[in-house]
């Protein structure tokens, strides 16, 4: 078990720890402390997460547990370290980077990766202050969990916590730090690192341990002609692909989908400019920095495949073969489509498949692009609509009266045959009545920046249980307010 050298000092925070990355050796990480802030306080946390992880709640209310997340106390049993990588950046190799303000604690015996984010410089902060702000810090922390409520793979977030320590970004701000949870938080720009530096011993070790820990059996697999390094390479591929028809069907926008952004497990990383859809625009942009528009909504699938090529060339000189590591990817391109559809078959409440289906999918897509149709609301009252409610709902969202009109006849044309009781319940469990929106989270952020974190209570609370009505909280399901439309969410966090 790893221990840190001044162990009288440490917290115990009562959780076992083990080894895991940092069996890997030196040359993947820099061993160091996080950096103290000065008199931190609680934000937010998630007491799921800390029964998952096997964590007292009572931890998360103590003054100990508070100095341990924020960095200002050594954590018993750990040696905390920063990880190397690289990575490419809005599609341009951008070489070395690492976790330049996120430091690892440790694994812990039940196979959380606990990594504080805000937590101070490293050597691989190329002249950041390694702080993160609390406005970042929260949307992180509130997506993270609403993510996992909805069913898509994604890294956790335990907790955060404040100080009133100022940070420089396009103005001053307050630091925070996120606690992060995950079985591990390699990424594909780990892989990137070493292959670029011709440093194959690395590479190998790296691919070994992931494979031996999360995809063992591509060990035993006979594709690729027994290739595991192929076979790894191709479990990537369909776990990514999944994914991302996962976040396509919610109406999810990454805003950074770099190469170091993607994780090897196929979660979803490093919340920055994220956005879900307010009104449909399949070339939305959510990130004020993607000037380019690469990470627009409808560009994210295609993004990831580039990505996963990235990964294949770095994964080349294992695998051995070029054919072969091109052949590892191909099942991205049948994956993506047919999870996409079956997610969507979800939201419209079919349980099996139709010849028709792909049509009806992207007749109701072009009514709502067309009119900037908010995504969310339309899918809800869809599927309020197919459990008794008022069917003039969905009508109302749109001025093509005729448009919406003839959809919703093949719509229920094609439920003929689908109990309508057995719709309702299916349509309801795939459509969120509540999702993060922009406007939201800001508001919850301004009142934290006055030390008022209800908002962010009430909205994890809500988060948690997205499919619920949860009477009461109507407007947090509402139309966003004008304003929403003015908010920038912009790399700097």
């Amino acid at each position: 078990m790893p221990m840190i050298a001044d162990e009288a000092e440490a917290v115990d925070l009562g959780l076992d720890w083990t080894a895991g990355f940092s069996t890997l050796g030196p040359a993947f990480f820099t061993e160091l402390r996080p950096t103290p802030l000065p008199e931190p306080y609680w934000v937010g946390r998630s007491l799921a997460l800390a029964r998952e992880i096997g964590l007292e709640e009572a931890c998360l209310e103590s003054d100990d547990g508070l100095a341990a997340f924020t960095g200002n106390v050594p954590v018993a049993g750990t040696r905390p370290l920063a990880s190397v990588y690289s990575g490419h950046q809005f599609g341009v190799w951008a070489g070395q980077l690492g976790d330049g303000r996120a430091i690892l604690l440790g694994q812990t015996a039940s196979g959380w990766e606990l990594q504080l984010k805000g937590s101070g410089r490293t050597p691989y902060s190329r002249m950041g202050d390694g702080r993160a702000v609390l406005r970042s810090s929260i949307r992180e922390f509130l997506c993270s969990e609403a993510m996992q409520a909805l069913g898509i793979p994604t890294t956790r977030a335990l907790c955060v916590t404040g100080s009133d320590a100022q940070v420089v970004r396009e103005e001053i701000e307050t630091a925070a730090v996120v606690t992060r949870a995950a079985p591990s938080f390699i990424r594909f720009g780990h892989f990137e690192h070493f292959a670029a530096a011709n440093r194959l011993d690395e590479l190998r070790a790296l691919a070994d341990f992931v494979i031996d820990r999360f995809y063992p059996a591509c060990r035993d697999s006979e594709r690729f002609g027994g290739n595991a390094y192929a076979a790894f390479l191709e479990a990537v591929s369909e776990r990514t692909a999944a994914l991302l028809a996962q976040w396509q069907a919610v109406g999810f926008c990454h805003g950074v989908m770099n190469t170091d952004n993607m994780s090897i497990l196929g979660l979803t990383i490093d919340y920055g400019p994220f956005q879900f859809l307010d009104g449909f625009d399949p070339r939305h942009i959510c990130n004020h920095s993607d000037t380019g528009g690469r990470y627009a909504y409808n560009q994210q699938p295609n993004v990831a495949y580039w990505n996963l090529f990235c990964l294949a060339q770095a994964l080349l000189p294992l695998i051995g073969d070029q054919e072969i590591a091109v052949a590892a990817l191909q099942s991205y391109k049948t994956v993506f489509p047919e999870a996409y559809e079956a997610r969507m078959r979800a939201k419209l409440g079919l349980p099996g498949a139709a010849p028709d289906d792909r049509a009806l999918i992207e007749g109701v897509l072009k009514l709502l692009a067309q009119e900037k149709v908010d995504y969310t609301i339309f899918w809800r009252r869809l599927a309020d609509r197919q459990a008794g409610g008022d069917p003039a709902a969905v009508r109302d969202l749109f001025l093509d009266r005729a448009g919406i009109d003839a959809w919703l006849q093949s719509f229920a044309q094609r439920h003929e045959q689908v109990p309508a009781a057995q719709a309702a319940q299916s349509m309801r469990g795939a459509n969120p009545k509540f999702v993060l929106r922009n406007h939201l989270g800001q508001q919850a952020i301004e009142s934290a920046q006055k030390k008022d974190f209800s908002g962010v209570a009430t909205l994890l609370a809500l988060l948690k249980t997205p499919f619920e009505d949860h009477a009461g909280h109507e407007a947090y399901a509402g139309f966003p307010p004008d304003w929403a439309s003015t908010i920038e969410i912009s790399c700097s966090s």
